[in-house]
């Protein structure tokens, strides 16, 4: 079994790291192992991580592009304040999440009476395995939060229903102005099943509104994926209020609470072991991440004193930053001009 763990203890850099995963998930996937399409794709899965790191020209016109819409945002809602975040996804987090897909695709298409060794229902298998494992919409996400200071918000009136209100009327102008920069707007299912009452009518379809409907642990944000037709990738866009944003990041739906539930669900097999091997690597290759001492890890430009005290410059375990922007309520913006 190769995993990710193995290269991550000779001082490479994260770009170095992913070229020599991927090419020996490739050599590997040339092996008579019955299951070894799944390395294949696994190592198409690194490809895209590759490209994305490797070409800063695409990130830097996709983030140009959608800079025009913090100018229009400041121009527009001068008394709000609001700040754009970007980041591509770290390489752990990117690890564990292809191995926890991987995990559930095969769970959810699972038959115990079928027989898998008959080449037509592996292949089957494999074909639906690779669509689901790949179909990673925020390998690059971008996040807008919003907040409506005090000395701003309209007398006599709710600031908090105010800024609400401002949040899904900017939902409202998103995808019209990214499909003007070449970024078309993604369908999601979701919107079928929880159709939202405050995104207009024409374009719900793209939208995941955990306002209206929060998950178990009171999430609450506004999600829409973007195809961007000229870099040739998927990103999701994330909106929420201060207060959203503040619950999500250091309130009971931060990413460590999210760790802790994958972990326990984890735990709990559907698939017998043996079934299929790379149904147990996957199992495996997890939890070597989640044991993993930073503290130990040798990787270019990344140091941790332990698991808590971490100064990631490279985007190993944290993500890479892309190009920030905050707008502090103020009447004008050096941007616009």
């Amino acid at each position: 079994m190769i995993s990710l763990n193995d290269y991550l203890y000779n001082g490479d850099t994260v770009l170095k790291i992913l070229h020599n995963y991927e090419n020996d998930l490739r050599i590997q996937s040339e092996s008579d192992d019955v299951w070894s399409r799944i390395d294949e794709i696994h190592a198409d899965y690194l490809r895209g991580i590759i490209d994305v790191l490797e070409h800063n020209d695409v990130i830097s016109s996709q983030s140009h592009r959608i800079r025009g819409f913090y100018k229009y945002m400041s121009e527009n809602y001068p008394h709000l304040a609001f700040t754009f975040k970007g980041r591509i996804k770290s390489l752990i987090r990117s690890e564990e999440k292809f191995n926890r897909n991987l995990i559930e695709a095969a769970e959810k298409l699972y038959d115990r009476d079928c027989d898998y060794s008959v080449e037509e229902n592996r292949i089957q298998l494999e074909n639906q395995l690779a669509q689901k494992v790949t179909d990673v919409r925020d390998l690059i996400a971008y996040r807008i939060i919003v907040s409506l200071p005090k000395c701003h918000a309209p007398e006599g009136e709710d600031a908090k229903q105010a800024e609400l209100e401002a949040l899904y009327e900017i939902a409202s102008k998103l995808p019209d102005f990214m499909m003007k920069q070449n970024i078309r707007p993604e369908k999601v299912a979701y919107a079928d099943k929880y159709p939202s009452k405050h995104i207009p009518v024409f374009i719900r379809k793209y939208y995941k509104d955990f306002i209206e409907y929060p998950t178990n642990s009171g999430y609450q944000s506004l999600h829409i994926g973007f195809y961007d037709m000229y870099a040739k990738c998927r990103f999701e866009m994330q909106l929420r209020t201060k207060q959203m944003d503040d619950y999500a990041e250091i309130g009971q739906a931060n990413h460590k609470q999210y760790e802790e539930l994958q972990e326990k669900k984890q735990k709990d097999r559907i698939i017998p072991k043996g079934m299929f091997s790379f149904y147990d690597e996957a199992y495996e290759k997890l939890r070597l991440l989640q044991e993993l001492d930073l503290s130990k890890v040798d990787v270019n430009m990344f140091a941790a004193a332990n698991n808590i005290l971490i100064n990631d410059i490279c985007g190993l375990f944290r993500g890479r930053l892309i190009h920030p922007y905050e707008h502090l309520s103020s009447m004008q913006n050096d941007l616009i001009d």
